[in-house]
Order: C-alpha cells, then structure tokens, then sequence
C-alpha cells in the first residue's frame, strides 16, 4: 500500500541495511533503544525515502552477532529483500507508547529550540541526535553552523518537547569547541 511521504504522523524504527543469508532475512539498524518493539508492533510500514511507503507484517526478528536481524511475512528470498535494502521500518506515532521518565524520543527532540538557560539566548534548532556510543550529541544548527551539544542531564537542564524548547547550560568554551 502506498502511502505519503515522510511526514510527521510515522516514526522510523529501524532502517533496513543490506540482506542477510537467502531466506530474506535483513540486517536493520535499529532507532529505538528497545529490541523488542517488533513484539508490540508486529504490524509495520516500509518506506523506501522518497514516497512509497507500504504495511509490512515482522515474521521474525532475532539478534546475530549483536545485529537486529528482521525477516517480513512474503518475502522468502534473497532477492526480494535485496529490494528493501535502505528502506526505512515505521510505525504510526501515535501509537507508539509513552517514554519512560526522563526518555525521550529523537523525532521528539528534532526541531526544538535550543536556548541558554542562565541568559535566554537562542542557540539554534535541533536537526538531529547523534548516536556515539557514548553520550548521544544534540546536532544544533545555528546561525553559525552547527553546535554539538552533549545531550547530558547536566547540560540539557530542562526538555521540553511539548513546548519545543530545550534550555541548556553549556560549559565554557563549548561553542568555540565546535567553530563558532
């Protein structure tokens, strides 16, 4: 089933990278810290990025040398799945449940506004949140360039993504850090 194109009412889940054996099994990336959402929504859709988005129903989903390994209900062969290689795995975001306290969602935080909390000073907007392994990094866009923030309870003071307002108390020297 087609569907529109990336828009706010679905959330990426995982993004399916390259197959997986001949059975049709794919490699996936997950965008979710919880392996097990595919229990909770074994009713899926596939969007390839650009404007096909179609249902997809997991038929399994197992973890093989620390990879998400996601095999749908229909394709059985190495070549169909070579046909999902890039897309994304979604969900509707309003079905998607409640974080936990003090969790938040990365599609959440992206667009919200960035601001000092001692001077009230706007930094920038959120583009995106990445993952290091480590503590995840705010990727700020501001009228300079980008900020990488440290998304730590130590800086990130209040969040706020109802309001679309994060409040940050940067440690000194941060933006020269990154070129500003």
């Amino acid at each position: 089933m087609a569907g529109p194109t990336s828009d706010s009412s679905f959330l990426t889940v995982a993004r399916l990278l390259r197959t997986r054996g001949n059975r049709g099994e794919l490699v996936a990336e997950l965008e979710s810290d919880d392996p097990g959402i595919f229990a909770l929504f074994p009713e899926v859709y596939l969007w390839d990025g650009a404007g096909c988005r179609k249902a997809a129903r997991v038929h399994r989903t197992w973890l093989h040398k620390n990879r998400l390994i996601l095999q749908f209900d229909g394709i059985d062969s190495i070549s169909e799945a070579e046909r999902l290689a890039g897309w994304e795995v979604q969900i509707p975001a309003a079905r998607r449940p409640a974080p936990p306290a003090g969790r938040y969602y990365a599609a959440d935080l992206v667009g919200c506004r960035v601001l000092e909390a001692r001077s009230g000073r706007l930094l920038g907007e959120v583009r995106g949140l990445l993952e290091t392994g480590g503590a995840s990094l705010l990727q700020v866009e501001t009228g300079g360039g980008e900020v990488l923030v440290p998304f730590a309870s130590s800086i990130c003071t209040e969040i706020d993504p109802a309001q679309r307002v994060i409040r940050v108390d940067l440690p000194e020297g941060l933006e020269e850090l990154n070129g500003r």
